[in-house]
């Protein structure tokens, strides 16, 4: 189904953006779930709005016997990246280990924009760091931003903080996804970045969650939102 506006009478005021949101994060998990190769699984973490979490995280299981699981071929072959920018470590990013001994070790992220990531500058500042902190880490991420009732543009946010100012097609629009692909060739750290811009009443994007150097799986925008919104009975 083509994307709603969410944000705005009449839909505003006949249902809840929260539900929605995690609706439709339970849906990618599920729909993650399906397509992961063994020893990997995905799921929603759902956080009160002071905290800074992942929406949808993929992890890799380690074995008992220590080991860890691997796929027996590549799951998804994902189309060309569209651009290539310098993975540039940023002084004072905190980086989040989500590693045990033994336990799950986080290799993806999904991050639904919510409105109060867009509300000030420090909110949208410790969204930038949260997402360059992943990427350095080698941590695959995708985010969307289908909010409307705020213009703040946090691909673009992201990008200035990696030091790359070059614009995209993501970075100019005012609602997008973009999946990002953190990858070292040679001496050079370098992020694959598959920019897109989306629009009401137009229908969503599909995009690769990279969750290892050459593994990646894809996330169905379109198919997912169009459940969670079927779920949650939008008019």
């Amino acid at each position: 189904m083509p994307l709603l506006d969410h944000f705005r009478p009449p839909l505003s005021t006949q249902r809840h953006w929260e539900s929605l949101h995690t609706t439709w994060a339970a849906t990618i998990a599920d729909a993650l779930n399906e397509s992961l190769p063994e020893g990997y699984f995905a799921e929603e973490q759902l956080h009160p709005a002071a905290r800074v979490e992942i929406d949808v995280a993929t992890f890799e299981e380690r074995r008992k016997n220590g080991g860890v699981a691997t796929a027996a071929a590549r799951t998804y072959t994902p189309p060309s990246a569209t651009r290539v920018i310098p993975n540039v470590l940023v002084e004072g990013v905190e980086l989040l280990v989500f590693q045990s001994e033994g336990g799950p070790t986080l290799v993806g992220a999904v991050e639904l924009i919510s409105p109060g990531n867009k509300d000030r500058e420090e909110a949208r500042r410790s969204f930038a760091v949260k997402c360059a902190s992943y990427l350095h880490q080698g941590i695959g991420l995708v985010i969307v931003d289908v909010v409307t009732s705020r213009a703040a543009n946090l691909h673009q946010e992201l990008l200035s903080l990696l030091g790359n100012t070059v614009g995209d097609a993501a970075s100019k629009a005012t609602l997008y996804a973009v999946a990002y692909r953190p990858a070292r060739r040679g001496e050079q750290d370098e992020i694959d970045i598959w920019p897109h811009s989306l629009a009401i009443g137009q229908p969503l994007v599909g995009l690769p969650l990279w969750i290892g150097a050459d593994l990646a799986v894809p996330i169905d925008l379109e198919a997912t939102y169009t459940t969670a919104c079927q779920r949650r009975r939008l008019p």
